[in-house]
């Protein structure tokens, strides 16, 4: 019998007794990071595009403001010099001419940027051309940019909305796709959870998209495969083994009987009878993975049920029954279950040993060292026994009475009572 055997009970048909539930995913954090990761890269496009606009776009006013400024005050020279008189917006060494236009070095043209604002005017653009040699006056000529800059806002404006109608309409599609790609994801999830749950039939089948999604539910059907022909025959060779088995084991036990009585012989007989026990679990075990054993039902009371399965372990283990209820089962399985874990608890714990029963629940408990934490962890596994100290034994005890909780739809648990020893706990359905 498997000395440390502690399952967590089955909750659902996609739970596997033995183990804890798997944790659900948060199935709406791919789709909302989907959609974040999609409106951060559309309002990044969005203001890389809008200060490259915006940066360019002033780069040409001033560009064409100065080209402006250049021409004006050339045609402004020429028409000071022919007829004497001032072009309109042309100046003679104005008060508002920037410091760098107002004393050139040469008779050439020059251009400055004012940044100055006063009113609807500015920024500007200044050129400049001497009128004769050195001492002569500064013709000067200011093209403003305010009206360029002014529709330059509201390019910048109409950017901006353009910008955030984008992004209200970026986020949507990429939350929807998201969700496509969510559901194909999760259809591999839920495949994957009932392959752990024990399903092994349970497949994904085929995947729209080509893709790396499609590539990872292939995968997972093909591990299934894998994977259920593996335990397919592990589960064919236990029962081939035992079945093999069966017949020599009966030879023995009767040729034992013909030996003459003495130590030889109990000794001999007691031995085939251990390995007839053995074959006899492993085909009761075999008879369960493959499930072929169904339930015959009847309404029993509970306590007196409990009460006859430890009576026929021969245990001292003591039996209390608080409240018990007539329930719907099957006797014979639930005294194997009982059994089972009566008979663990002493061989592999420690006195005294309890049986609870209190409504549908049947609580075993000794107070030995407990279950390891592998148990706990992953359940029961056959011929595993666990720690040295918790004794010897085949590990095959609470693998057939988690088998046989499971035909019978109830919930078996195990875990370890705070204050030292094994605590099982079975509940059966209502």
């Amino acid at each position: 019998m498997r000395p440390f055997d502690r399952l967590r009970p089955a909750r659902g048909p996609l739970s596997r007794p033995g183990r804890r539930p798997l944790p659900r995913p948060a199935r709406r954090s791919l789709r909302r990071k989907i959609a974040a990761l999609a409106a951060a890269t559309a309002a990044l496009v969005a203001v890389a595009v809008g200060v490259l606009v915006h940066v360019w776009t002033s780069y040409d006013i001033r560009q064409r403001a100065e080209r402006d400024a250049f021409n004006t005050v050339h045609s402004a020279m020429d028409t000071y010099r022919r007829t004497g008189t001032l072009a309109e917006g042309a100046a003679l060494d104005p008060a508002e001419l920037p410091a760098a236009l107002r004393h050139p070095a040469d008779d050439a043209r020059h251009t400055a940027y004012d940044k100055r604002v006063e009113g609807n005017q500015g920024p500007s653009v200044w050129a400049a051309q001497r009128l004769a040699g050195p001492g002569s006056p500064v013709l000067a000529v200011q093209v403003n940019m305010s009206s360029e800059l002014y529709e330059l806002r509201r390019l910048d404006v109409s950017m901006a909305v353009a910008s955030l109608a984008a992004l209200a309409a970026a986020v949507p599609l990429a939350y929807y796709g998201a969700g496509l790609l969510g559901r194909r994801l999760r259809r591999v999830s839920e495949t994957a959870v009932r392959i752990s749950g024990g399903d092994l039939d349970a497949r994904t089948g085929p995947v729209k998209g080509g893709d790396e999604v499609a590539d990872i539910a292939a995968t997972v059907d093909l591990m299934a495969d894998s994977l259920g022909r593996r335990l397919r025959a592990e589960r064919q060779f236990t029962a081939d083994v035992a079945h093999e088995l069966r017949t020599p084991v009966g030879g023995l036990l009767a040729a034992a009987d013909l030996l003459p009585p003495g130590e030889t012989e109990d000794l001999l007989r007691g031995r085939v009878r251990d390995l007839r026990g053995l074959v006899e679990d492993l085909l009761e075990i075999s008879r369960l993975d493959a499930g072929a054993e169904q339930p015959v039902r009847a309404h029993v009371p509970l306590g007196e049920v409990v009460r006859e399965a430890v009576a026929r372990t021969g245990c001292d283990t003591a039996v209390t029954v608080e409240t018990a209820e007539t329930v719907e089962t099957d006797p014979r399985r639930l005294e194997r279950i009982v059994g089972n874990l009566v008979v663990n608890a002493h061989r592999h714990g420690a006195a005294p040993v309890a049986v609870t029963v209190e409504g549908r629940t049947v609580v075993v408990r000794d107070h030995g060292a407990g279950f390891p934490a592998d148990l706990l962890l992953h359940g029961p596994r056959r011929f595993h026994t666990g720690a040295a100290e918790r004794g010897q034994g085949h590990g095959l005890g609470l693998t057939i009475a988690v088998g046989q909780a499971r035909v019978l739809g109830a919930e078996l648990r195990f875990d370890n009572a705070a204050d030292g020893g094994a605590v099982a706990t079975l509940t059966l359905p209502s």
